[in-house]
This record gives structure tokens, sequence and C-alpha cells, in this order.
């Protein structure tokens, strides 16, 4: 099943493998507001909203510290419409989806780069923190 070992990689012996896990993200979090939720010609649905990810960790001087890394997601269809009716501000979700990075000109003429996780599945884990 696995060819090569190097280090702690194991490299499989064939691609089939690694080209199902390219531009894969998986992130559990709270989320930060509800979904924007925006109807675009055509009919299609999207939904905005953040994910907050908590990290915690002794630095060397033997300190806990909790680190917070914000996520921007954008969910589309019935995953946004889903989203729309059962999330809300503080949910606990795990989601699955691909990074995606665009750019834009502002009104200034300022080019923008934003890099996004587009969700193609979400699974609700618990209530909302108190």
């Amino acid at each position: 099943m696995y060819g090569n070992i190097t280090g702690d990689c194991l490299i499989p012996k064939t691609n089939k493998t690694m080209n199902s896990l390219r531009n894969r993200v998986y992130l559990i979090g709270r989320l930060g507001s509800d979904p924007e939720i925006k109807q675009l010609n055509g009919g299609k649905t999207l939904a905005r909203f953040s994910l907050a990810t908590n990290e915690n960790y002794t630095d060397a001087d033997g300190k806990k510290v909790k680190e917070t890394q914000w996520h921007n997601l954008v969910a589309w269809g019935t995953t946004a419409r889903t989203a729309e009716k059962y999330l809300k501000k503080g949910s606990e979700i795990a989601i699955e989806g691909k990074l995606i990075h665009r750019n834009y000109e502002d009104k200034g003429g300022n080019k923008k780069y934003v890099t996004e996780v587009q969700v193609n599945e979400f699974l609700m884990l618990g209530g909302k923190k108190e």
C-alpha cells in the first residue's frame, strides 16, 4: 500500500490517494457571526461567515498561550441555505472545504487580495457557547 518511508511521512504508491487530498481544508471552530446571506442573479444563494479556531500550547517560559485564528468562509446553494437555517454566532461546527484565492480592485483603485474557505460540508458539533 505504501512505498517509501521518509521521516514521519508515508508516501503512497499511487497518486490516487494524494489527488483526493489536494486543496482540502478541515476546520473545527465557532462562528464569529450569524451567516450573511445574499440572493444572487440566477437564483444562487451565497452565505458568508467567519470561523474562529483556537490553539493552546505552553511557550518556552512555561506560560499557557491561547491563539485564535479567524477564517473567512463562503458556502453556496443548499449548503448556504442550511447554514442560514441552523447556524448562529457561537455555533461550534466542523467544516470540509477548499481554499479559494481571489483579488479585486476597491473603489480607490487599490488591488485587494482575499483568501476564503469554500465550504462543501459542515457538521454541527454542539450548542451555543455560554
